[in-house]
């Protein structure tokens, strides 16, 4: 995705300066007023002596607008906007039920949820539930929510909190964001909402509250990343996350996986640490080339061998019209070597401003009419690589179109090989169980980006798979050989030179040459995939897994690897 410089504003609405932050007192809820500038995210968070909840939240929960919200802009680029973002102050309609389960509130609708607000869409999350002595026979709810950009991947993470009763009575609620994964749009908002409670019997309650305790059962172990100098005596902890390579202000979340064992670290926002980091929702952005691009063709292959060497043209009738097409192949349009670009200079045609014609269109048509004829033929097909989020477009469109043809119309590449097949069984966040897709009855999946993961997902599936060998249950899910190539398994073919001499691009994965780096004896090879603004997942040649999410075009895990090589040597002596 484009890469623009960036407007720094210091504006908004008027704000009472800065000062201690108030507590969301009963008081303050039940008034729903005063809240001049954004509190301590510890506010939303469960006090030490908090009790069990002896309230129940089960039912329809309204919030509308209440009075002047609060608004910093702190980033706003505008060449990543066209007209419609709008109403970036507002949020979206909020009408949602919710279950309780003990102490866990759990939203009825998980993953992104279309709206008709111009600018943005809810993602839900599950929050908690806990009695305090001071809110006077009252429980407390925090419900985590994201504000996801319409149409796009960015992340504004937050969390809204108030007082209610089983029998329907509720106060105000309080919200706030404070951080995102936004390259460039950054703003702290904050304020209170009117609620309504209308208590009801939740349908599927039981499975509901079943899926949820797999989700949390299946999810890897969680330490602090210090504890990592303690697990493994001489490891220095700092070198993750390092703030020499990413600024700790543009850090959502990072972590080191060894031995089955998640490190992690990060979470912090502007205004403290944010409460519920196991389901922080991240934007996969161009992870999902690898994830939904490369994943879903290599299962294609798995299941209809063959399908990776099948004609774009026969698939995609708008990129049948003219004969540049001819003889690209899904995976030349996976490897970004369609031979169509017009710049061979490293993310120029991307970063070029007639990508707009693609990004900012919301419909199928626009989008896939830019991909298949805004490029000329420049070289023969499989021998030279551009990189373009339009091809991997192409490359979704095509998929579908091949699955359809074997499994009839209602086939869906997404929800069939991916969803269904791979996610579900590995019990991964229902974040992940909805992609971005057009928004008309065509609802094509982007493919190139628009994921929603936690922390969680990234790193069981770069265990899928780097250890996993992309197998559950010992079976194989995905293509062995392309799969093997991807991960650089295939000393004799590690793909097309990618940017420069140590890059190569394989199967819709990343690869970087660790050897002048660690002054290793010979090629040592590290796959990754790459997201923009700052989203890096490294599956390291000694089993471990490094990763962070970030937004300051910051692309730099030199020391992550060095510490990792410190700690499981792969390289060297």
């Amino acid at each position: 995705m484009r890469r623009v410089a960036i407007l720094v504003l210091l504006g908004g609405c008027a704000l009472a300066s800065a000062g201690v932050a108030r507590e969301l007192s009963r008081e303050a809820l039940a008034r729903g007023a005063g809240l001049a500038v954004p509190v301590d995210y510890s506010e939303f968070a469960p006090p030490p002596t908090a009790r069990a909840p002896r309230q129940q939240l089960n039912g329809r929960l309204r919030l509308t607008r209440k009075g002047q919200n609060g608004f910093r802009s702190l980033v706003f680029d505008p060449g990543f906007f066209d007209a419609r973002h709008r109403e970036v102050h507002n949020l979206p309609e909020f009408d949602f039920e919710f279950l309780q389960s003990g102490s866990d509130l759990i939203p009825v609708r998980r993953g992104a949820i279309p709206s008709r607000h111009p600018s943005w869409e809810f993602i839900l999350e599950p929050g908690r539930a806990w009695d305090s002595e001071e809110d006077g026979g009252y429980s407390r709810a925090s419900l985590p929510f994201t504000l996801e950009e319409r149409n796009e991947n960015c992340m504004h993470n937050g969390v809204l909190s108030f007082l209610y009763r089983s029998d329907g009575r509720i106060t105000n609620a309080a919200w706030q964001i404070a951080g995102e994964t936004c390259r460039y749009e950054k703003f702290d908002a904050w304020g209170w909402l009117a609620a309504r409670y209308t208590p009801r019997v939740i349908k599927g309650r039981e499975a509901i509250v079943a899926a949820f305790r797999r989700e949390v059962a299946a999810r890897l172990p969680v330490k602090p990343i210090a504890q990592l100098a303690v697990d493994h005596p001489g490891a220095v902890p700092e070198n993750f996350g390092a703030a020499r390579e990413v600024s700790p202000a543009n850090m959502s979340v990072y972590g080191l996986v060894i031995d089955g064992v998640h490190y992690a670290g990060g979470c912090q926002t502007r205004h403290g640490e944010y409460p519920f980091c196991e389901v922080l929702d991240l934007p996969s952005y161009s992870l999902a080339k690898s994830l939904v691009g490369a994943l879903g063709l290599m299962r294609l292959e798995l299941l209809y061998p063959g399908a990776s060497r099948q004609l774009v043209r026969d698939y995609v009738p708008e990129c049948a019209a003219d004969e540049r097409w001819s003889g690209v192949s899904f995976a030349n349009a996976l490897d970004m070597a369609t031979g169509l670009y017009a710049s061979e200079v490293d993310q120029a045609d991307e970063n070029d401003r007639a990508t707009d014609r693609f990004f900012f269109p919301s419909d199928h048509a626009h989008k896939i009419r830019f991909a298949c004829r805004e490029y000329p033929r420049r070289s023969p097909a499989g021998t030279h690589w551009v990189y373009h989020s339009s091809d991997t477009y192409v490359l979704g469109t095509a998929l579908n179109a091949f699955l359809r043809k074997q499994r009839g119309a209602g086939a869906d590449f997404y929800r069939d090989l991916l969803a269904e097949a791979l996610w579900r069984p590995l019990a991964l966040s229902p974040a992940l169980m909805v992609t971005r897709r057009t928004y008309d009855p065509v609802a094509q999946p982007f493919t190139g980006f628009g994921l929603t993961l936690h922390r969680d997902d990234i790193v069981r599936l770069a265990g899928f798979l780097g250890t996993g060998q992309g197998r559950i249950g010992g079976k194989p899910m995905l293509d062995p050989a392309m799969l093997g190539a991807a991960l650089q398994s295939v000393p004799a073919d590690r793909g097309l030179q990618a940017s420069t001499a140590e890059f190569r691009y394989q199967h819709g994965f990343w690869a970087y040459n660790l050897a002048r780096l660690l002054g290793c004896r010979g090629e040592v090879w590290a796959p990754f995939m790459s997201g923009f603004g700052g989203v890096q997942v490294v599956l390291l040649p000694n089993g471990t897994t490094y990763y962070y999410v970030s937004d300051g075009d910051e692309f730099h895990w030199a020391a992550a690897a060095a510490e990792s090589n410190h700690i499981r040597r792969f390289c060297g002596p």
